[in-house]
């Protein structure tokens, strides 16, 4: 029975870890690059094809990390050439399809060139991501980034003369010793490069990353609330005034440039993760694999098995996860689909929550359904809150 899905691939390599991120990847361990993208290759074709064999093609897969382009050029084609076998899918040069699976992988700016990203071109990723943070030389350096501001610019080129035509760049603001006027010439700068797609985020301080370690210690001088609250309040203003609309809290895109794979996961679709550490949702409930890149490689080849089941998925939870999800996109809550996978209206669960978040004017609502409004989205977690059971 043909019927969406995405799959999502971890590649946990870094050349260097930034200070703020605490997702599950690592530096110095290209010991292990090998035997890892054989495993991963092994689970891409007994998983994936398991499900190919249910659902169909998938619709989107995403690629990401760490550093998905820190892999060799040998490796990343072994894993591009197992994908396209897996999945069918059409080669650059290959047949067109009416709407092909948006194929996307994340790549830094300081780990690319022509001849890399034409590979990936040429093997069927028709959309890159790049993690660009800020273009302040000073403040990548300052983040941990590997990359220049200058590399950051030149990877639109590259991209553009790969063939890419759908292009996602990262911002990050609320970044230490950042000016409200540094953040608007990185935003000038980007809109200014044509990127399809812009995701923009807010520092946050996670728990185990450098930038907590320094907080505690002292040594860490990030922008006042204030200064952050205009950081927001400029960029929310400014992409949209320059073409770039905003579909969920924290990306923006021009028109018909969303981000399908990232829409999936709000949308309460299937997704198979491939990987160490990598999540899937499957069947109404959650996995993780396990993150332990050794463990990882060992299982997959012994045949023990990678994947755990998360917290058994309640009726409630399932709820509040569809409507945290839903919430962070422009379009909102959509009353005949809560309708569809709950069997019960959105009122008589929410009733009272939706008309405590009207008042508040952080939510409003139609016949369709309910959503942020742009208050609402300042002020998500709020929100949020009121959707817990």
């Amino acid at each position: 029975m043909e019927r969406q899905w995405g799959v999502y691939i971890h590649i946990p390599f870094c050349r260097q870890k930034c200070f703020y991120c605490d997702f599950p990847s690592v530096a110095g361990r290209e010991r292990y690059e090998s035997g890892y993208i054989d495993a991963l290759c092994r689970e891409i074709t007994v998983q994936g094809a398991l499900y190919r064999g249910k659902w169909g093609t998938p619709a989107t897969i995403y690629m990401g990390g760490g550093t998905p382009s820190v892999l060799p050029f040998q490796l990343m084609e072994t894993l591009l050439k197992t994908l396209q076998e897996v999945f069918a899918l059409p080669t650059a040069s290959g047949e067109r399809q009416k709407k092909p699976v948006e194929f996307t992988v994340e790549c830094n700016p300081g780990t690319i060139d022509l001849a890399y990203l034409t590979l990936l071109h040429d093997l069927g990723v028709n959309r890159l991501s790049f993690g660009v943070q800020t273009f302040d030389d000073a403040l990548l350096k300052r983040i941990g980034r590997i990359h220049t501001g200058a590399q950051a610019r030149e990877a639109m080129e590259l991209a553009r003369a790969a063939g890419f035509r759908n292009v996602s760049m990262d911002l990050i603001y609320g970044l230490p010793g950042e000016t409200q006027a540094m953040l608007v010439h990185d935003l000038e700068t980007m809109v200014s490069l044509q990127p399809e797609h812009i995701s923009i985020y807010g520092l946050q301080l996670e728990e185990g990353t450098a930038f907590a370690r320094m907080q505690e210690m002292g040594k860490l001088s990030l922008p006042d609330d204030d200064t952050v609250e205009a950081m927001y309040d400029a960029m929310t203003s400014f992409l949209p005034q320059h073409g770039y609309a905003r579909y969920e809290i924290s990306n923006f895109a021009k028109p018909g440039y969303e981000s399908r794979h990232n829409l999936s996961y709000w949308r309460d679709v299937p997704y198979l993760g491939i990987g160490a550490a990598a999540h899937s949702y499957l069947e109404g409930q959650r996995y993780e694999n396990v993150r332990e890149i050794p463990a990882y490689i060992e299982g997959i080849r012994s045949g023990s098995g990678v994947r755990r089941q998360e917290e058994a998925m309640t009726r409630e939870i399932a709820m509040e996860e569809f409507a945290f999800l839903a919430l962070r996109t422009a379009r909102g809550i959509d009353r005949r689909h809560f309708e569809q996978r709950f069997g019960v209206p959105l009122d008589a669960i929410y009733a009272d929550a939706i008309a405590k978040l009207k008042r508040q004017g952080l939510l409003a609502e139609d016949a369709a359904g309910v959503r942020l409004t742009e208050l609402g989205m300042k002020y998500g977690n709020v929100a949020f809150e009121e959707f817990l059971l």
